[in-house]
């Protein structure tokens, strides 16, 4: 915790330029601590740990903008063109078929260039043109001169007006015009950027740079472009465990699958739900769930409401009951026990008889219930993360006019807005919590799981009421002359604030290792779920009975 003379401290978590990159250098924010932090000396340490962490993700990915890829592709081509002697569009070639792996291109070209040259399509030498006065286009048959032709450095002529129109059709269908090769079926030469740029028009030669540069991206396996929409950078994976990255853009992704950051899921999980939530299974669950065919036609009916007298659509108006599906004529009062019973089907399934489609209804009603349940709390969750990404935006925006106000300087009013990038990852993890939840079908670590996603949610709603409501205590509202809160009164609050990070930001952390580490401390006891040992994630208090997570159920578990 900082000390009450010094109230306000400034961020280092800021995102760093080193060189032409960009270093993701952010320990997840967060500024003091709170109560559990009293007595202990983290000044110094907290400074060391930081910088520590940050080393650390200095490593993990790089953020390129359309400069770097451009800086980076030229000099890769320099590069080759100069060790192997050779054109600079040449080299371009060479480097666009070995996807832009100089070291492969290096020691396939120097064990058999010839080799290389034929698979790649590059001419060991020039084309020798017949010595005539006039030569035929091989497209249109017409006789034309010498200097009215070209080749793709092969033996095949064609006259510039059709060289033109193979190359525009080529780059108008796509990037497969970098892969352009002679007009004649059986040549392999490939038509290189000097032919391009002396025989295509201008914004055709525009859109041919625009592939080329997009190739050094999509062609190398350790790069991905930024998914978010109108983003033009791209992020080049340096190697980790943790395949989470954020753009300069602020989205942050998975860089395995490019889904938005899923932690402590799968991308296979995340796959799994997303299918899950946009296919028709759903659908078909619950016309089984809430739906009956009519004995006669078949049409599946749905009852909302009203008795079990049930008429089918024209033209079939056939009538039935609801619950045994016979002959509507043959129920009444004295007989089946009156519109809103069915003696028949109560007296059948006293018996044992259950018919294998009310089974089927059973089971999807059930299926259908617990997706719903999962779903509309992920759904919720990822509603809250979106608001409060537009709240962080927003102060984000005000910290300058806010620090007027307040006579406080902008640097020191950073903790508010990495409470809220704290609340926008916790909300994220915590959405991901639930397909995790849906797809754990272990009864033992589930007990365990909905307590540990309980804590972690009423942590998170903690952290999150103190930003968004018990921050107008220190806010100036609008139209009002109140006088400005006091400097304790402030300092009371960023200590509050900041420490609720800091705890929020550790809790989540160790709840994301745990899962993702499959919850291997669980084990089952006499009919109990036992941890082996002290998990970090929990506290020793029992769950709240409070939540929408399931907290209100008892989850049998012991710590020890």
């Amino acid at each position: 915790m900082d000390s009450d003379n010094e109230p306000w401290g400034g961020s280092d978590d800021d995102p760093v330029a080193v060189g032409d990159y960009y270093y993701d250098c952010s320990d997840g924010g967060g500024g003091g601590g709170g109560e559990e932090d009293e007595g202990s000396d983290c000044a110094g340490d907290d400074y060391e740990v930081r910088e520590e962490v940050a080393s650390m993700r200095e490593k993990r990915y790089i953020v390129l903008s359309e400069n770097d890829i451009h800086e980076r592709q030229e000099e890769a081509i320099r590069r080759v063109s100069s060790i192997f002697s050779i054109p600079r569009e040449s080299a371009c070639i060479l480097l666009r078929h070995y996807k832009w792996n100089i070291s492969k291109l290096n020691d396939e070209w120097f064990a058999d260039e010839e080799r290389v040259r034929h698979f790649v399509g590059l001419p060991t030498n020039g084309a020798v043109l017949p010595d005539c006065q006039e030569l035929t286009c091989g497209i249109c048959f017409e006789g034309y001169s010498t200097s009215a032709l070209s080749s793709a450095g092969c033996v095949h002529l064609y006259c510039h007006e059709c060289w033109e129109g193979y190359i525009s059709a080529s780059i108008n269908d796509g990037p497969g015009c970098l892969s352009l090769r002679c007009p004649e079926p059986s040549c392999t030469a490939m038509v290189l950027e000097e032919t391009i740029n002396r025989l295509a028009k201008d914004e055709e030669k525009v859109k041919y740079k625009q592939f080329l540069s997009c190739s050094y991206v999509e062609d190398n396996k350790k790069i991905k472009w930024c998914p978010a929409p109108d983003c033009t950078r791209a992020v080049e994976f340096l190697g980790d465990e943790n395949y989470d990255v954020s753009c300069m853009c602020k989205f942050s992704f998975c860089w395995n699958c490019t889904e938005e950051t899923h932690r402590p899921v799968s991308c296979e999980t995340v796959s799994k739900w997303i299918l899950k939530n946009s296919a028709e299974s759903e659908n078909v669950n619950w016309i089984i769930a809430n739906s009956k065919p009519c004995p006669k036609c078949k049409r599946p009916i749905e009852k909302n409401h009203g008795c079990m007298h049930m008429t089918c659509r024209p033209p079939c108006k056939f009538q039935f009951c609801w619950l045994c599906l016979g002959d509507w004529s043959e129920h009444g009062s004295r007989t089946t026990g009156g519109n809103y019973a069915c003696n028949r089907y109560e007296a059948d399934k006293k018996k044992g008889i259950y018919d294998e489609a009310e089974a089927q209804r059973e089971r999807a009603k059930n299926s259908l219930v617990r997706y719903t349940h999962y779903f509309e709390r992920w759904a919720s969750n990822q509603k809250s993360r979106q608001k409060a990404q537009g709240d962080l935006q927003k102060f984000e925006s005000e910290l300058a006019k806010l620090s007027d106000i307040l006579g406080i300087p902008e640097s020191q009013l950073k903790f508010i807005p990495e409470a809220w990038s704290q609340i926008v990852e916790c909300r994220q993890v915590l959405q991901w919590t639930y397909a995790y939840g849906y797809y754990l079908d272990d009864k033992a670590k589930n007990d365990f799981f909905v307590y540990l996603q309980g804590e972690a949610e009423s942590g998170l709603e903690r952290l999150h009421k103190c930003a968004e409501k018990d921050i107008h205590a220190i806010l100036p509202k609008a139209g009002e002359t109140e006088p400005l809160p006091s400097l304790q009164d402030f300092n009371e609050f960023r200590v509050k604030l900041a420490g609720l990070t800091s705890v929020t930001r550790n809790y989540f952390e160790n709840l994301v290792q745990a899962l993702e580490a499959g919850l291997e401390d669980v084990r089952v006891t006499g009919g109990q779920s036992t941890s082996k040992k002290k998990a970090r994630t929990a506290s020793k208090r029992k769950p709240s009975a409070k939540g929408k997570s399931g907290r209100n159920k008892k989850a049998r578990i012991t710590i020890s």
